[in-house]
């Protein structure tokens, strides 16, 4: 009965009577999930299942995995190095660097507020881009001045409290979903123009990634309008969205918010 109830949620029925030599990969990763669901544990293990699928039948079975995970109600603990599998599939984040937290929580809280470098860096696809530089103050403002001459407003509303840190050396971090060619950005007070060369366009339909390369060597990441006439070797300015940066202490990597 168990068998039966278990291969019904994994819509396996046709398959019980297969050997295992004629499985598919994908196919098999479901009776291996089915052998640990008639056992009715109290907590399922999770150790990179999708690792060895191919693209296709790794998003096909996250997605059976979670829909099993809301239908059972059972705890699962699953490992992976992925972090669109931990984003997409988690509700709860624990991770980890060389066996330390890094820091816990919900998947939308690692990613609006990393806690250090290393989260900013492992969560979001492509990776946050960081640059280098030191915080500046005139007045009441701060800014951020990057290594390859950009000066960049810091919004008060989002980095209230670091005017004792004037002067020190800072990474700057900007999501590529936050940086716009200019050409569709809304403009703002805290928007930023930043101009470079255009080394790869990838087209990804609904968006276009273009890989920046800067003054100095420094490459940035953009997700853009996927109308922008970018083209590669051709020079282009985007715009910022400041008011969703993040500051991090360069010695000892830690948010600054």
């Amino acid at each position: 009965k168990r068998v039966e109830k278990s291969a019904k949620i994994l819509g396996i029925e046709m398959l019980l009577k297969r050997k295992p030599r004629e499985l598919s990969g994908g196919q098999r990763q479901r009776v291996a999930l089915g052998r640990a669901i008639v056992r009715e544990p109290k907590v399922f293990l999770l150790d990179e299942p999708l690792s060895n699928l191919d693209a296709k039948l790794r998003v096909q079975t996250r997605a059976e995995i979670s829909k099993i995970h809301h239908q059972l109600g059972t705890t699962f603990v699953y490992v992976t190095h992925d972090q669109t599998e931990a984003m997409t599939m988690g509700e709860r984040i624990v991770l980890m660097k060389d066996g330390l937290i890094q820091q816990q929580g919900a998947p939308m809280d690692l990613y609006d507020a990393p806690s250090n470098l290393f989260v900013a860096g492992f969560i979001g696809a492509p990776a946050m881009n960081l640059m280098e530089g030191t915080i500046v103050q005139d007045g009441d403002a701060l800014s951020f001045d990057s290594r390859d001459g950009a000066l960049l407003p810091l919004p008060a509303a989002r980095f209230r409290g670091l005017q004792e840190r004037a002067g020190t050396e800072a990474v700057l971090g900007i999501r590529p979903e936050d940086i716009e060619d200019s050409d569709f950005a809304d403009e703002g007070p805290m928007k930023a123009y930043l101009d470079g060369i255009v080394e790869v366009v990838e087209p990804m339909g609904s968006e276009t990634m273009l890989y920046i390369s800067m003054r100095r060597g420094r490459q940035i990441v953009a997700k853009v309008d996927p109308g922008t006439k970018a083209a590669f070797g051709k020079s282009i300015s985007l715009v910022a969205d400041l008011s969703k940066a993040h500051l991090f202490d360069k010695q000892t990597g830690l948010s600054l918010r």
